[in-house]
């Protein structure tokens, strides 16, 4: 019922920016908290950065001073800035969002399909 599209991947150099994005479509009610995973090659999805519907924000130790989260709540739709990449951050990153679809409906939790983030020296 709620799809999750993300962009803005791609292929930089260690010290670089990328601004990932993700869209949040569909039969939408209210979307609560919105997040970032990341998932390294052989390893499991962790949480990169997470973001509330007032703005608070969580972030996994290893990101903490480079990449920021946000979100635009009118057209339900996440961010992250990725600043000072390191070639530990390549990866898949995937758009999380808790939603409902109608009053009364339970939230449920939606992944995208991820968009792959590569750093090179």
């Amino acid at each position: 019922q709620v799809q999750l599209v993300e962009s803005g991947g791609g292929l930089v150099q260690a010290g670089g920016s990328l601004r990932l994005s993700c869209a949040a479509s569909g039969k939408i009610f209210t979307v609560y908290d919105m997040s970032w995973y990341y998932q390294a090659p052989g390893k499991q999805r962790d949480l990169v950065a997470s973001v509330t519907p007032s703005g608070s924000t969580k972030y996994a130790d290893s990101v903490k001073g480079r990449f920021a989260v946000s979100r635009f709540n009118t057209n339900n739709t996440l961010y992250l800035q990725m600043n000072n990449l390191k070639l530990e951050d390549t990866g898949v990153y995937y758009c999380i969002a808790r939603a409902s679809s109608w009053l009364g409906d339970s939230p449920r939790l939606y992944w995208g399909r991820g968009t792959q983030v590569t750093v090179f020296s």
